[in-house]
């Protein structure tokens, strides 16, 4: 292991150039213009996300179902749409024009939607409440909807990739201070990020659902287009790190050569035989070799047919590897396994977003039996809560008590950190729907009112939603947060803005298949003898059902996750160590921070 530090170290010594040298990095003198950017950016995308789901049913009279799947569709296309802008940025544009022409995309997207509020003639006309038939929206407001939205998917497809590596790109990654910087810029980052998300569950949240939409949809995008305004005033301050091209060339190299050498027998000692050349110029830590995925190594076979450039490099890329760009290749493909046991992961958590919502409406959202309502889409600030107060909790009291007994870096492995909130989102499902179950038990005998288009409001208290919603917090800060920093830490250096779109992308297929989940059990269940388990009024369906064929997909998963996580080997280990069996893998150079 120590050898393994020694080689990251002297290898990201090589990647200093006369060009770094040059660079002027202002570290916190730019930070103004960068957290002030992403604040307010935050704060207009997340206080117009958070309350669509309300927005589209309320104002444009859209079924729950139809609601539901479009937030589902919305949210995925905008997390898929990452992989196309961490491609262009890296290849063609670089991180500083990418921000800033997804920002202007997002403040535009954020202006439709509001029109689509503040113009009568831009959304359907309000039902009345003594009538159960509403008119839904036209062709056209939909479709300047759906424009509304498009804009906003090219706005995240750039800044969700692209947001942290830039801040962290202001900072000189080979000095002590610059180190200690990028940690901080970090931990402002997600600051800011619970920060914005308090915000909008709570002040424009209450603003949009008792107030004015037109109002509570102009402050985001009023917000958005201030973040617009800090953005461009740093210009002749930034770092502007110039594209260099996009490593998918590399990885796509490797297994067009693997292929074509496919036939080839693997030399007997394939340490000394294969191609072992290593560009002085790359940032990357070099990797040993594993014996995972051996069909990969057929990339770096020399055969008499491929010449060597003088200073060691393959002349033709297409006809033979490195040995360092096939292990980069073995990372990414090592960890998909454990990204698809993520993606079914984050099912159990979308339901807390979605569902939960119409839950709270058809509740007593009463605060002390006053006048006073909490607006439905607030209470997912609970989840929030939970997971901000956990993190320092377990960072400074649990972490430190666990390294004592398991004498590890972290107290455990990133991956039983992912294992633990796998296990808590089965608890979140389970009490998910116990809660649902009391709720529609309590609307059917006991009703306080009626939700208009909804049906009866239990008298259960919508406080009996926040447990799961504790526990959906308390998932998030062992699974999201460990995944985020396990794709960080075990990619490749650089191919850390691909693993912030893989990521995102993980988000995009959970939204999609819960979307297809939903619309599968509405019309299956629709023909039932039991009726619908998914209709307009929840006290007529069976939503504890859905949550208990979720939590059956979550214990499934855990148990495919484990499986998963004794197969995986840590970056940087060599051949013949489990995942299970290592401290945590020596740590990267901070030198190399790129960010996700």
């Amino acid at each position: 292991m120590e050898k393994n530090e020694k080689e990251s170290v002297e290898n990201n010594e090589k990647s200093v150039t006369d060009d770094d040298l040059n660079i002027n990095y202002r570290g916190w003198k730019v930070m103004p213009f960068i957290i002030g950017n992403e604040t307010f950016e935050k704060l207009g995308a997340i206080g117009t996300l958070a309350n669509l789901l309300v927005y589209l049913t309320t104002v444009f009279n859209l079924s729950t179902i139809t609601a539901t799947n479009i937030i589902n569709i919305f949210n995925g296309s905008a997390s898929l749409s990452t992989l196309l802008g961490a491609f262009l940025s890296d290849t063609y544009f670089g991180r500083y024009k990418t921000l800033g022409f997804c920002t202007i995309a997002s403040f535009l997207g954020l202006l439709v939607i509001q029109l689509t509020a503040w113009i009568k003639k831009m959304h359907p006309p309000e039902c009345g409440r003594e009538s159960n038939t509403c008119t839904g929206p036209s062709s056209g407001q939909m479709a300047f909807l759906l424009f509304g939205f498009g804009l906003l998917i090219v706005g995240a497809a750039g800044i969700r990739p692209c947001n942290l590596a830039f801040g962290a790109d202001q900072f000189n990654p080979n000095t002590e201070s610059g180190k200690k910087g990028i940690n901080s810029f970090f931990n402002w980052y997600f600051f800011t990020f619970t920060f914005a998300q308090m915000v909008s569950l709570s002040l424009i949240v209450y603003i949009q659902s008792n107030v004015s939409w037109a109002l509570g949809l102009g402050i985001p995008a009023a917000l958005m287009l201030f973040s617009c305004i800090v953005y461009y005033m740093g210009s002749n301050c930034y770092v502007k790190v110039k594209a260099t091209g996009s490593p998918v060339t590399s990885m796509v190299q490797v297994i067009f050569v693997a292929m074509k050498k496919r036939r080839l027998n693997l030399p007997q000692y394939p340490l000394v035989s294969l191609f072992t050349y290593v560009s002085p110029n790359s940032i990357n830590s070099k990797l040993p070799h594993t014996s995972q995925f051996r069909f990969l190594d057929n990339a770096a076979i020399i055969t008499p047919q491929d010449d060597i450039n003088p200073d060691g490099s393959a002349s033709d890329p297409w006809k033979l590897c490195s040995m360092q760009q096939v292990e980069e290749v073995k990372c990414l493909v090592r960890m998909i396994p454990i990204w698809v046991s993520g993606i079914f992961f984050f099912v159990a958590l979308v339901q807390q977003n979605t569902m939960l919502v119409f839950q709270a409406l058809q509740s007593d959202r009463r605060v002390l039996n006053s006048n006073f309502q909490i607006p439905a889409a607030s209470y997912i600030i609970f989840q929030m809560l939970s997971l901000t107060i956990w993190l320092p909790i377990y960072d400074r009291l649990v972490v430190p008590l666990i390294q004592r007994v398991t004498k590890k870096e972290g107290g455990i492995t990133l991956l039983q950190r992912m294992g633990i909130g796998m296990f808590i989102s089965i608890l979140c499902m389970i009490v998910s729907g116990m809660v649902e179950n009391r709720r529609r038990t309590m609307a059917l005998t006991n009703p306080i009112g009626i939700e208009p288009r909804k049906g009866a409001i239990s008298s259960m208290s919508a406080i009996w939603l926040v447990p799961q919603l504790i526990l959906a917090g308390l998932s998030e800060a062992f699974t999201l947060v460990a995944q985020i920093e396990f794709y960080y830490k075990q990619f490749p250096e650089n191919m850390r803005s691909l693993a912030g779109s893989l990521f995102f992308c993980g988000l995009a297929l959970s939204s999609y298949f819960s979307s297809f989940l939903i619309s599968i059990l509405h019309r299956i269940t629709a023909k039932s003898a039991t009726g619908n388990w998914l209709p307009q009024d929840l006290n007529k369906g069976k939503l504890d059902y859905f949550y208990y064929i979720i939590t059956v997909l979550e214990i499934v998963n855990l148990g495919y996750f484990i499986l998963c996580a004794k197969w995986y080997k840590y970056k940087g280990v060599g051949s013949g160590t489990s995942s299970l069996e290592v401290d945590q893998v020596s740590k990267q150079s901070e030198g190399t921070v790129n960010g996700v």
